[in-house]
């Protein structure tokens, strides 16, 4: 093998956001492999480099990881420089561990470049911070998604011991998630924010309770959005109510 393949971060959208070793990467590149929410503004960085969508989105068609593997491998001994951008960060919900022991295993030499994950941006753009003192001491990543032959997902164990909680890849089953939430003990009042697009021009939020989870992700647009949980989005949801309820900001 003769090249090197990069995980990259590509963060929540904006290009501005990317790291400043991200955007050389993406110039050096000869070939890059990209997530299907990688935004054109950040593609465009890579201006010499072919091209290869290999997205993965939930209930469509999408390119199954072994084959992601294998064209990273492949790409490695034909190019000096391989780009797997993902969305966010590779190394949370990435899939970055299977892509990382498929090509180690394989003798091809792989580095990861960290990005911004989409609920940091969701947290700066809404200016409430994660966590609050005397008040948000825990935070927790989860998604409730899990794959057929996967071990046991304990997401509703982790919401459930954390003062904050994101909820990645789990706004089309927000009803059922909300509903497992409150059969197992979580007030229907509990504040929540839900964030679509976050760092583009179209970002949309919306706040209300965990009994109202649906309805917000209704209300900004059906888009990939991150649902946040805890009792630090009360303020933002006390303004929001004024003069509508769960209106959006």
């Amino acid at each position: 093998m003769t090249g090197t393949v990069y995980l990259v971060g590509a963060g929540p959208g904006a290009a501005d956001l990317l790291t400043l070793r991200a955007a050389r990467l993406l110039g050096e590149a000869d070939i890059v492999f990209h997530d299907a929410l990688v935004p054109a503004a950040i593609l465009v960085l890579a201006a010499r480099a072919e091209k290869v969508a290999v997205g993965k989105r939930s209930g469509r068609h999408s390119t199954a990881q072994r084959f992601i593997n294998k064209q990273l491998a492949d790409a490695a001994g034909k190019y000096a420089v391989v780009v797997r951008l993902k969305g966010g960060d590779p190394m949370l919900f990435g899939r970055a561990h299977e892509e990382l022991s498929y090509l180690r295993a394989r003798g091809v030499r792989v580095e990861v470049v960290p990005g911004v994950t989409a609920a940091l941006a969701a947290a700066a753009e809404m200016g409430v911070s994660l966590t609050r003192r005397g008040a948000a001491r825990s935070v927790t990543f989860v998604t409730p998604r899990q794959g057929a032959g996967e071990a046991p997902n304990h997401w509703l164990r982790a919401v459930l011991a954390a003062d904050t909680a994101v909820l990645y890849m789990g706004a089309g089953d927000a009803a059922a998630i909300s509903a497992a939430l409150i059969a197992a003990g979580k007030p229907a009042h509990t504040p929540v924010a839900v964030a679509a697009s976050v760092s583009l021009p179209e970002a949309r939020t919306a706040y209300g309770t965990l009994a109202e989870m649906a309805q917000l992700v209704g209300r900004v647009g059906g888009a990939p959005a991150l649902m946040l949980i805890g009792e630090i989005y009360g303020r933002a949801l006390d303004k929001a109510v004024q003069p509508e309820r769960c209106a959006i900001g």
